[in-house]
């Protein structure tokens, strides 16, 4: 329990500051570093203590995306398949994802990006998790 108590002591120092919409790319920056860090702690565990943080930091983001980014009006697996296309990359490079047949699946919409695939398309990409949510 100490431990967990600390995490959340160092977490809160990260954001204390920034809790809001960013104004600033260095902020903006800031606040999507604590955000792939609560993701790391958190997962899929809806139940975590660090979860409502972790929405909270997300939609803190999305909102200066939304004010500062062009948004695609796509589905998350319509975004990856014009990255595709625009990376000139097939199936086969998006191991990060998983074996091809999990990489088909959520191809053909079968399957849903989890937490962890949503994070290593973010970094193949260089882009915000949130475009994949």
């Amino acid at each position: 329990m100490i431990q967990e108590i600390e995490k959340v002591k160092n977490v809160w120092h990260d954001v204390k500051d920034i809790l809001s919409v960013p104004h600033t790319d260095k902020q903006y920056k800031k606040l999507v570093k604590v955000l792939d860090e609560l993701i790391d702690e958190v997962g899929n565990n809806e139940k975590h203590q660090l979860a409502p943080l972790l929405e909270t930091v997300g939609n803190l983001i999305e909102e200066y995306e939304n004010d500062h980014f062009i948004q695609p009006n796509a589905e998350p697996i319509e975004v990856l398949k014009f990255l595709m296309e625009e990376n000139n990359l097939t199936q086969k490079d998006l191991s990060v994802l998983g074996s091809q047949g999990v990489v088909s699946e959520i191809l053909n919409g079968k399957r849903d990006l989890n937490v962890r695939q949503i994070k290593a398309l973010a970094e193949k990409f260089n882009i915000s998790p949130a475009v994949f949510i």
